[in-house]
């Protein structure tokens, strides 16, 4: 039997394929992958250890540099984790424009990974359409709260501004659009052989494998298991919403993929239903000027576009938050890349990158 030497390529850190700063060591038995070591924490900068230096509210903007393409749900999380702690209500309205916000965040960020996965694997042309539909909703994020990319819009007791007259026009006028564009996204790539033969029966996980690994989001839901923290533990106001949960067959690459377009269109359905019930009333209910949460700790988790995002707060009953752990759910579903990848072909790896949709950001915290 003829004995092959392996050898180790360097993929990044400066890399066009890894959705943030990061190296994968792969080594690799002429073409196939031996093994696929992520080497992450390019982009750490210390933010939990800095919220112990910043009040509960100075903390906001730096949870939209956490996964900063969906940075809204991010906003969510922490204020309604905080709201938990200190028992704070949310006015009507606000939890309205807070469910149309995070849906419109989670298209927008399906539409992202679902754009770097076509230039992934070359097909330019899927980037510039995904872009082109995320566009619509940052031009609606910035009528809303002035700004394209890290928000800061939802608040402790409710969220920042109401909306401008404009706004929902605006938004009817791009729901109305956005099936025409949904169907060009899948003519052009989930009906796309290429794109087929890339994603079938590759880097395949089972749904006790993803459970096992504490998968979650997309990842998890590809392998069939029903698992959204929108259903099984509705938090906010998404048990009045109806909208379904899609599911995988074989957890593989492919899956991913169509999990994630599914996924966009019951966001669609929640954002269209949202409106229709948006009532009138205040945006903001009443919050301290100083918070001081009581002495105590919580946890508190959403349903993010990549899986649970969980913040975990220690109070000692100061302006400032004793300790700030974050789950972040790029960080753990990155951790399948070397499995999923052995056994494949060197040109497969950005494929399945790209289909875990981890953000480096997220990932290093």
């Amino acid at each position: 039997m003829v004995k092959t030497e392996t050898y180790t390529l360097n993929m990044g850190p400066q890399h066009p394929s890894t959705h943030g700063v990061l190296q994968v060591v792969l080594e690799l038995d002429g073409e196939e992958v031996v093994q696929a070591v992520p080497h992450m924490g390019y982009l750490h900068r210390g933010i939990e250890k800095l919220a112990e230096s910043r009040t509960y509210a100075q903390f906001i903007p730096y949870t939209d540099r956490l996964d900063y393409v969906s940075s809204m749900c991010n906003n969510l999380g922490y204020c309604q984790t905080v709201e938990k702690l200190m028992g704070i209500e949310i006015p009507e309205r606000a939890e309205y424009l807070r469910i149309i916000m995070v849906e419109l965040n989670r298209i927008a960020s399906h539409l992202i990974c679902m754009g770097s996965l076509a230039i992934d694997l070359g097909a330019s042309t899927g980037m510039m359409f995904g872009f082109r539909g995320r566009e619509r909703i940052l031009d609606l994020f910035d009528m809303a709260c002035g700004a394209r990319q890290t928000y800061s819009y939802i608040r402790f007791g409710g969220v920042s501004a109401d909306i401008p007259d404009a706004f929902v026009p605006e938004l009817r006028r791009f729901l109305a659009d956005f099936p025409a564009m949904l169907e060009e996204y899948h003519g052009l790539l989930t009906g796309n052989e290429i794109l087929y033969e890339r994603l079938k029966n590759t880097a395949v996980i089972s749904g006790e494998r993803a459970i096992a690994m504490g998968l979650t989001g997309p990842a998890l839901r590809a392998s069939g298991v029903a698992y959204d923290l929108r259903k099984v533990e509705p938090y906010s106001i998404y048990d009045r919403f109806d909208f379904e949960v899609p599911l995988g067959e074989v957890g593989d690459s492919w899956d991913r993929y169509v999990v994630r377009m599914e996924e966009v269109k019951q966001s669609m359905r929640i954002v269209e239903q949202a409106l229709e019930q948006l009532p009138e009333g205040p945006v903001m209910g009443k919050v301290p000027k100083v918070l001081k949460p009581p002495v105590g700790e919580v946890y508190h988790a959403v349903e993010n576009p990549r899986g649970e995002l969980g913040y975990y707060i220690v109070s000692d009953g100061s302006p400032k938050p004793y300790r700030i752990h974050v789950r972040r759910p790029s960080f753990i579903n990155l951790q399948m890349l070397n499995e999923t990848c052995q056994g494949l072909l060197i040109a497969d790896v950005v494929a399945v990158l790209a289909t875990l949709d981890s953000l480096m950001g997220e990932v290093d915290c």
